[in-house]
């Protein structure tokens, strides 16, 4: 299948000759583009508590950070040139910005993370620096410089705010215009820079890092110990006068054998830890509970009539027959499952489709949480 968004190159050649392994500059990927947030929309986002932004500048030769909320005030304090402000999960907050992160589906939803947002005036940037996850930078309004490096030379600004490069050496520089996209994979170093106020969309993608993954594991390690049937701590209850004080009870070393198999690190143990960690909804996000709620029967009715969708905040995984939903484990099989894994898939499931009970019951359940909602329609 070929895709506009790679020149003409199926998504097949993309990721055997590009993906983790060299930049792509598509001039044109999406033509005629419209930036799904406008500038005033991206100010509005920026001053909301609940969404995460960085404003970004340099005073006399320093890098500024400064984390929001922004409010309105704040941005008209801010000179005409040089500085940039930054929203993550652009697509948690706008159903356009959703759209357009769901153009790059076909990298497995487990890898996606967010659509971040960069509005820059003229000059403005947040420094060579270097990223450890592939990017697709989407260039919306106006125009952007970037410059690419394959340097070695990680070393950075010593007391900056950002992971700013000391030392960047480019190797290869393009602009971009509206539509254009540049896509690079992890540990290229680069640059961006606004020639004129603009907007570029960021598509980031997540790879876990070890320690996260190890965290995950004993988290369910954890939860296996909490379930178990066996004494919660050790007793000695009965004990006899210690012979040898310094030697381990035998009674302690036959405890501690009851616990260790609970330890084993199994298949279904690391697909729940990933499956678990990686539908784990961002800490500030909250979803809206359906208000008022519609009955089960009605809740039925309306899917048979008119499917339902997932909330564009949604984070639905699977792994056979298991179901992961925004932190939360389901078991399902047979037909439900094959109905959850075309949910998870398409995130949607039309009009007059079948469902058990247990189905139903499961959707209703996660329609009232908010994290589906009635019709295919956004």
């Amino acid at each position: 299948m070929k895709m506009q968004l790679f020149g003409g190159l199926t998504v097949t050649q993309f990721l055997s000759r590009h993906w983790q392994k060299r930049p792509l500059l598509v001039r044109g990927a999406i033509p005629g583009f419209r930036d799904p947030v406008t500038p005033a929309g991206i100010r509005r986002l920026a001053g909301n508590a609940d969404v995460e932004s960085r404003l970004v500048w340099r005073s006399r030769g320093k890098w500024r950070l400064e984390q929001g909320p922004h409010p309105a005030a704040r941005f008209a304090r801010m000179p005409a040139k040089d500085w940039t402000v930054l929203v993550q999960g652009v697509n948690l907050h706008c159903e356009p910005g959703d759209a357009l992160l769901r153009r790059f589906n076909f990298i497995p939803a487990a890898r996606l993370d967010d659509l971040m947002v960069s509005y820059a005036a003229p000059g403005g940037g947040v420094g060579p620096h270097v990223d450890s996850y592939d990017v697709f930078l989407l260039q919306g309004a106006g125009r952007r410089r970037w410059r690419i490096s394959g340097q070695s030379d990680r070393r950075k600004v010593a007391g900056a705010p950002l992971a700013v490069l000391a030392k960047f050496r480019h190797e290869e520089e393009w602009v971009l215009d509206p539509g254009d996209l540049l896509y690079l994979p992890p540990n290229v170093a680069h640059e961006g820079v606004a020639l004129d106020a603009c907007t570029t969309y960021s598509v980031g993608f997540r790879a876990p890092a070890a320690r996260e993954l190890g965290a995950a594991l004993l988290d369910r390690l954890d939860q296996a110990l909490d379930t178990a049937a066996l004494p919660p701590r050790y007793d000695d209850r009965g004990l006899a006068p210690a012979r040898h004080p310094g030697r381990i009870p035998d009674r302690m070393l036959d405890y501690a054998r009851q616990v260790a198999p609970l330890l084993r690190i199994t298949d279904a143990l690391i697909a729940a830890a990933l499956g678990q960690s990686l539908s784990e909804p961002k800490a500030m996000l909250a979803f809206d509970p359906a208000q008022p709620a519609l009955s089960r029967r009605a809740f039925g009715e309306s899917l048979r009539a008119n499917g339902l969708r997932l909330d564009r905040r949604t984070q639905f995984l699977y792994r056979r027959g298991t179901f992961f939903i925004n932190g939360e484990a389901e078991q399902a099989s047979g037909a439900d499952a094959a109905l959850l894994r075309r949910l998870a898939d398409k995130r949607r499931l039309d009009a007059r489709t079948g469902f058990s009970h247990t189905a139903h019951e499961i959707l209703y359940r996660w329609y009232v949480y908010g994290w589906l909602h009635p019709g295919t329609e956004r």
